[in-house]
């Protein structure tokens, strides 16, 4: 996420204008455009203080990479439109009939209970 984003977000969720973080900030209201805009670069500390000045915390951290097949991406998007749409139409079939077969499990094992405690 940019820097820019990140500020918008943060003024947004404290409900505050521009004008009101600039005055926070010490800075003008079109220091702040200029800065959500995207036309200027801010530094880090810089963008932790726009976004503490919302009343929030900046939280970097190191994190591992989410568990994404990069390979299978890439398959994926070498494949044509037509191909995707039917590895979905594959995909969602694949699932309702998991999801029939579960149900008529589920109805054939209530029975065979209801079965076993009528049984005299």
């Amino acid at each position: 996420m940019s820097a820019s984003s990140l500020v918008i977000r943060a003024r947004k969720r404290a409900g505050i204008t521009q004008t009101e973080l600039a005055r926070r900030c010490g800075t003008t209201q079109s220091a702040i455009a200029r800065i959500e805009s995207g036309s200027i670069a801010t530094s880090h500390v810089r963008l932790a203080s726009l976004i503490e000045a919302c009343g929030l915390e900046l939280d970097v951290r190191i994190v591992e990479p989410h568990d994404v097949d990069v390979a299978a991406l890439r398959r994926n998007l070498g494949l044509s439109y037509d191909e995707r749409v039917a590895k979905v139409v594959a995909l969602a079939n694949f699932i309702q009939a998991g999801r029939a077969e579960r149900k008529t499990s589920h109805s054939t094992s209530r029975q065979s209970r209801d079965d076993f405690e009528n049984r005299d």
